[in-house]
Formats: structure tokens, C-alpha cells, sequence
């Protein structure tokens, strides 16, 4: 169920795809469904990453923090909203130095970890400039702490860092195909959508990721591309422009790279 519109990417081989992404990791997914890191599934990410960054694609990354902490949660339980996001913040923080050093340790690849919330001790306070220059010498830029602000979720620091660094595109990455009609876990006749626009996605109420990242990005025609991180490769593809998961962008948005 989808308008056959083509993902944006190369016009010609000249082109290359994208240039500069953010890629946007659930924090449950490094926990492998459970509590804690999985070295496994770092492992598979950081060499997808790798393989990508030494095609000279300038990456930067956001990861959640499901995986410890879902300040959301813990506010149903009793706890403060705003102490229970500043506990999932901190979650983020472990999350980018595991894949800073499987990055660094197995792959080569140089890496800079920026937080929202000072601690010079383990990561850089984070600064656009700053970081758009260690994109433009090859780093890896790992963005965490969220937004350094409660009641915001890691999907929405992912579009605000997107824009102000610059990326041509949000690279979504779930643990499913793309975005559905309905949850594909649970109704069997959920359709896959190849493209949609952000207004359908708030409209349809689909739930993809928090409706304020939707509406940052529609609003500055920053397009998303959801796809299964679980497939091999499927980072490079996303990269390249290839037609995979479901393509989330306004039209009249960014043009095609």
C-alpha cells in the first residue's frame, strides 16, 4: 500500500547517495530485548557503520536508551517525570561509549562522543560547529544524553540534530521492515508502506516514533527513511539511496542526492 514514489538518493552513479546522515538507534535494540548492552548486536552495528564511513559518507548517530531506563515508564510507576528522563539520558551516554569502542577497538574508525549533559570526563559537551568539523575530517559523531531536557525523546534530538549539523536525511532503524497500516506483530493484513508523507504519519496517528520529531522534520523537509537495521547491509543501502523500508518525506521537501 504506497504511491511508487522512488527514495531520494543518486540521480546518476556521479552522485553517490547522501552525503551526510543521521542514523537514529533504538536503545532497546542495543539490549538485544533485554536489560543492558548486547556485544553481538553492537558488533553488527558498528560494522555496518563502518563499511559506510569508509565509503566517505559523513555519519552521526543518536541512540535511545530504552535498554536501561524509559523516563515514561518509570513516571507510571511513580517516579518524578523529569528525574526518570534524566536517569534514561544517562542510559543513552553508556549506549554511545559501547559503540564507540567497538567502533575504535574493532573497526579503526575515529569517533567523538558529545553529550547534552556535561561529563568531561568520558565525552565532549555537545557543539555543533565542533561537530560538524569532526564529520568533515571522518569521525563518527555519537550524539548522547538526549536532548538535555526532560519530556523530550531521543527521536526529536535526532531530527533537531540533524538539521542543525546539517544531515540530508533522518536514517530511522527498527527492528521492522518499515512503517505499517497497523502493528505487523499483531494484524497479519498490516501493509508496508514505500512512501509517505509526515502529515499522513501524524494524521494516521501511526506509531513510528514521537509525533514532535515528525513534526520537526516536516516542517524543515527533512525526510526519514525507516528501515530493518536486523538485515545485513541495510545500512549502506539506506546510505546509497536504494528503495528499502518506507520513505517518510513532504512534497517539494529536499531534493534527491
Amino acid at each position: 500500500m504506497s504511491a511508487e514514489v522512488a527514495h531520494p538518493g543518486p540521480d546518476d552513479a556521479e552522485s553517490g547517495g547522501y552525503r551526510r546522515v543521521m542514523l537514529k538507534l533504538g536503545g532497546e535494540m542495543f539490549g538485544g530485548g533485554g536489560v543492558g548492552v548486547d556485544p553481538d548486536v553492537v558488533q553488527t552495528v558498528s560494522r555496518q557503520i563502518a563499511a559506510v564511513v569508509r565509503t566517505g559518507v559523513q555519519v552521526a548517530v543518536v541512540i535511545g536508551g530504552g535498554n536501561f531506563f524509559r523516563g515514561a515508564e518509570l513516571q507510571q510507576r511513580g517516579m518524578d517525570r523529569s528525574r526518570a528522563d534524566y536517569m534514561g539520558m544517562l542510559g543513552t551516554v553508556m549506549n554511545c561509549l559501547a559503540l564507540q569502542d567497538f567502533l575504535e577497538r574493532e573497526h579503526g574508525i575515529e569517533t567523538r562522543v558529545q553529550t547534552a549533559i556535561t561529563m568531561g570526563q568520558v565525552a565532549e559537551s555537545y557543539i555543533p560547529r565542533r561537530a560538524m568539523r569532526h564529520l568533515e575530517k571522518g569521525r563518527v559523531v555519537i550524539f548522547g544524553g538526549g536532548a538535555g531536557m526532560p519530556y523530550f525523546s531521543t527521536d526529536t534530538t535526532a531530527a533537531q540534530r540533524a538539521l542543525e549539523i546539517g544531515c540530508e536525511v533522518v536514517l530511522m532503524a527498527k527492528a521492522v521492515d518499515g512503517i505499517y497500516t497497523a502493528d505487523p506483530k499483531t494484524d497479519p493484513d498490516a501493509l508496508m508502506f514505500d512512501h509517505i508523507t509526515h502529515r499522513e504519519v501524524l494524521e494516521r496517528g501511526l506509531n513510528v516514533a514521537d509525533a514532535t520529531a515528525f513534526s520537526l522534520c516536516m516542517d524543515n523537509n527533512m525526510p526519514i527513511m525507516v528501515f530493518n537495521l536486523l538485515t545485513e547491509g541495510n545500512i549502506a543501502r539506506a546510505v546509497r539511496g536504494e528503495k528499502i523500508g518506507t520513505l517518510v518525506s513532504t512534497p517539494g521537501g529536499r531534493p534527491s542526492f
